[in-house]
């Protein structure tokens, strides 16, 4: 097991809006508490936030355990620990120095493991990151243990990171704005911080917009995406990047895709490259020919690589006069051996397996992918999506797993509340993406189109 873990995060209100990061060090055997980090940057994107929370999680593993040190990286951003694994390609230039500067801490240490872990598993690294936001918004600075006010970052601290009696602060830095503090605790005395008071979580953060008493943009109708597009003034804060609210919104569009043999037939159809039937064929006419009209004013339009979501994406982009862009995250569940069979076929041949899955979202089919699985692979696609095309209509079609799971994370609901959603073939749905943070569904299993 690695000595220490390294555990961080990073928020934003707004996306980009006043910004804030959190990071945890702690001792891989125990849990212990070794080192606490938390700073508000200013006005960033959710991504920037993260991968600042990394950087302050590696410098202060560093500061305790030197050159060499193992360290076991874990996040809730599914982007930050697929790229810096490896696994994922940067496309965001603007990550690109994050990462650089991220991966030169990482040559420095041996990192064993990066691991993305649910929100609910890194509330520690949250909540300072919460912290860090909050006492920004009062002109206040961060510190463990709770807020002072502007001009000191610790008790017996101050600001250019040295202790009241000169010895420098470990893991401080006076470079960069907003606030900032790092607190290690001796290794070997494993002296916990003080504990800090509970803050707004990343779900409760959803809410600013409806505290502010904002709810206008929330209950317009559907008409409201040709005007998500209309960036509204921002007022600059006072030194601290704090914004009032804002009204710009990202407007994601998903179409399920026409109908296919298989659906017809009432079969599982997951990677299966299905085509569309005569009428899934009219079927994205219709749904084409409505996207084309006011108020859909599409500015993109991706697909999942499967043939029946592209035929779809295809009839809408002609007529729209846009290209279409595969994206390969908007992909089906894989059902594994399920795959073309109906439902009464795979109760009598797996009742077991099909017993699990319907039960737990966790559990697969033989050789498949479960809900769970495909929820993580959605919600990365999600946070990249919503960052690269901030302010824009996006048209993604795809299919019922992964629609229902951003219809879901939307709402904020369970995983289980798959079990309890319907959507039919070419069906439209919307959820808009808000700068302040909520994000909020505007029609769900919408088929008018259709009659």
């Amino acid at each position: 097991m690695s000595p220490y873990v390294i555990e961080a995060d990073g928020g934003s209100r707004g996306n980009p809006g006043p910004a804030g990061y959190g990071a945890v060090v702690k001792d891989a055997s125990d849990g212990q508490v070794l080192a606490e980090a938390a700073e508000a940057i200013g006005v960033t994107t959710n991504n920037v936030a993260e991968y600042r929370g990394l950087i302050a999680g590696l410098k202060a593993a560093l500061e305790l355990g030197g050159d060499g040190a193992q360290v076991a990286v874990r996040m809730d951003s599914k982007l930050v620990v697929e790229q810096m694994a490896g696994r994922w390609k940067i496309k965001n230039e603007g990550l690109r120095p994050l990462a650089a500067e991220a991966g030169a801490l990482v040559r420095r240490l041996r990192v064993t493991e990066w691991t993305w872990i649910p929100r609910e598993r890194n509330k520690h690294a949250d909540r300072l990151a919460n912290e860090a936001m909050d006492a920004a918004a009062k002109g206040l600075s961060w510190k463990a243990g709770g807020t002072t006010a502007s001009g000191t970052t610790a008790s017996g601290t101050t600001p250019s990171g040295t202790t009241a009696s000169g010895t420098e602060a470990p893991g401080t830095d006076a470079s960069g704005g907003g606030a900032k503090g790092t607190q290690t605790a001796p290794k070997a005395a494993k002296t916990a911080p003080k504990t800090a008071p509970k803050t707004a979580s990343k779900s409760a953060r959803q809410t600013d917009l409806l505290d502010a008493g904002d709810i206008s943009e929330l209950s317009a109708p559907t008409a409201s995406v040709a005007t998500a597009q209309q960036r509204a003034t921002r007022t600059k804060g006072t030194g601290t990047g704090w914004a009032p609210p804002t009204r710009v919104a990202t407007s994601l569009l998903l179409l399920r895709h026409g109908e296919t043999e298989l659906s017809l037939e009432r079969r599982f159809s997951g990677r299966g490259d299905a085509e569309l039937t005569p009428n899934g064929l009219a079927q994205a006419s219709a749904a084409a020919a409505r996207l084309s009209r006011d108020p859909y004013r599409l500015d993109v339009i991706l697909t999942s690589p499967l043939k029946r979501a592209r035929q779809t994406a295809e009839a809408v982009a002609q007529q729209a006069g846009l290209e279409v862009e595969v994206y390969e995250d908007l992909r089906e569940a894989d059902f594994g051996a399920w795959e073309g069979h109906t439902f009464t076929e795979v109760q009598r041949r797996w009742p077991a397996e099909l017993a699990a899955w319907l039960a737990d979202p966790e559990a697969a089919p033989p050789g498949g992918e479960s809900f769970a699985t495909t929820a993580r692979r959605v919600q990365a696609a999600r946070e990249e999506l919503v960052e690269r095309y901030e302010g824009k209509t996006v048209l993604a079609v795809s299919h019922v797993t992964p629609i229902k799971l951003l219809l879901r994370d939307a709402l904020l609901a369970p995983l289980e509340s798959l079990y309890r959603m319907h959507l039919d073939l070419a069906c439209l749905s919307l959820v808009e993406y808000y700068a302040d943070g909520p994000a909020v569904v505007k029609s769900f299993n919408d088929t008018s189109h259709l009659r």
